[in-house]
């Protein structure tokens, strides 16, 4: 198979072409050392397609290739999943489901739904990451243009976003949590899940910041008004710029319930930028061992 960094258009075509091909893939993920029968350990099998099960050549018993993946049940060819994939991880703008329903000929639903399915999983990977260091923290509002309150009294969608720092104060690893409001209790409970205790926290000097040093933090506050406002958290301000951006352009905007995943989705871009050509390969081998996820 062609390297990750090599993995054109017929690339692709070449290697994830067939029914078969995709299951060979899964399986030589989920049984490193080949298919082995759970009933009789016999190697041989067979691949039923229609059905995605393997089935063993001398006791005929059935097992299922999808089973405990993203893929488990789906009523979707693993062909037309490994495109999605495959289109999702080379599009760093984001793929929306309008697309992705256009280009593969889906119902849109259909499409909605596959595409949660792999943000969940781009998920599942990074939630096992926790930010360490120096961590910039802020919170941000998300949505269109309304008449009202503006800043932490506005009524759009809320998140914080945590991004830690090298040693020389460049950017490292993304996290965003949508979160209910701007309050003591969501700010650690963000914290806690995001951030490695020990941690420095670097934040302005909002009220609702300041208990993160009784959290096992190390918590610098800083009052905005006398930062240099062009310094100050500046790449953290030009990453939520470009969330911003990246939600409004791709999605024009989305309402609060969906709004997770997609900052799920840019942080997972995000955190691989210095690796682009390998997404599609690091993005179907996460999907490949995720769990089922299914949709409600």
């Amino acid at each position: 198979m062609a390297k990750a960094e090599s993995m054109s258009l017929l690339d692709f075509q070449k290697y994830f072409g067939t029914e078969e091909a995709c299951a060979d893939y899964i399986m030589s993920k989920r049984w490193k050392n080949g298919f082995s029968c759970l009933k009789c350990n016999h190697n041989e099998h067979y691949y039923l397609r229609t059905r995605q099960l393997f089935e063993c050549r001398k006791c005929h018993y059935q097992a299922s290739i999808t089973a405990g993946t993203l893929f488990h049940k789906t009523k979707q060819s693993l062909t037309v999943w490994f495109w999605a994939i495959y289109l999702v991880a080379h599009d760093k703008r984001g793929k929306s489901a309008l697309s992705l329903s256009d280009v593969l000929g889906l119902n849109y639903r259909t499409a909605f739904n596959m595409l949660r399915k792999i943000r969940a999983a781009m998920k599942d990977r990074d939630s096992s990451y926790m930010l360490s260091g120096v961590v910039e923290m802020d919170d941000a509002y998300f949505g269109a243009p309304r008449k009202g309150k503006a800043g932490r009294g506005s009524d759009k969608s809320k998140a914080v976003i945590a991004l830690s720092k090298d040693g020389l104060n460049h950017p490292e690893y993304l996290r965003i949590e949508a979160i209910d409001s701007v309050t003591i209790e969501e700010i650690k409970r963000v914290a806690k899940k995001c951030v490695k205790p020990g941690s420095t926290i670097v934040s302005d000097g909002h009220s609702s910041y300041k208990p993160l040093a009784e959290e096992g933090f190390f918590h610098d506050a800083k009052a905005y008004y006398k930062e240099d406002k062009d310094d100050f958290l500046k790449m953290l301000h030009i990453i939520i710029g470009n969330v911003k951006a990246y939600i409004q352009g791709t999605y024009h905007g989305l309402g609060s319930r969906y709004l997770q995943s997609y900052f799920d989705e840019f942080c997972f871009r995000f955190n691989r930028r210095f690796n682009p050509k390998e997404i599609f390969d690091r993005l179907l081998n996460v999907c490949v061992l995720s769990s089922p996820h299914p949709i409600s």
